[in-house]
């Protein structure tokens, strides 16, 4: 009898933990209004991923839905899907950004100042690639290293 109430609360835990994952997720859907896609292209998405928020001022606007290379250009082209409470004008930019220094990756948009809106199947074309830490470091490492190589030992007069 004290191993099936073991495996009932055993059984209840594993819920509550699924539960409280599920609630503390960040990968929360958009509320249930009408979205409209938009794409834009990236040299370097990172580790952008399908379902990453688009944030303008902070505030979640809209999801990624989408993420596939251009055969012809070799870029990233991301779909975005926005809340239709939210219009963007043409020359809005989008930037891969990061939560914190290690955090999730997310796209920023920051809205332009021309009259006509984005629409449906319309694309934005200033952007801004995604940060990678690895070649920034590498990029920082191969400076010092080259300046390094470039100093000259000095003699020392006797």
């Amino acid at each position: 009898m004290i191993d099936f109430w073991v495996g009932l609360f055993a059984v209840a835990g594993a819920a509550a933990l699924l539960f409280l994952a599920i609630k503390v997720s960040s990968q929360s859907t958009l509320p249930a209004t009408s979205t409209y896609a938009v794409t834009a292209n990236f040299e370097n998405i990172g580790g952008l991923k399908v379902r990453a928020p688009v944030k303008s001022a902070g505030v979640v606007v809209g999801r990624v839905t989408g993420i596939e290379l251009d055969p012809n250009l070799y870029v990233a082209r991301v779909t975005l899907a926005l809340d239709a409470r939210y219009h963007f004008s043409r020359d809005s930019s989008a930037q891969i950004l990061t939560s914190g220094l290690l955090g999730e990756q997310y796209i920023g948009l920051e809205p332009g100042a021309d009259d006509k809106n984005l629409e449906a199947g319309g694309r934005i074309t200033i952007t801004s690639s995604a940060v990678v830490l690895e070649q920034l470091i590498s990029r920082f490492l191969f400076s010092k290293a080259e300046t390094a190589g470039e100093q000259t030992p000095t003699e020392h007069a006797q």
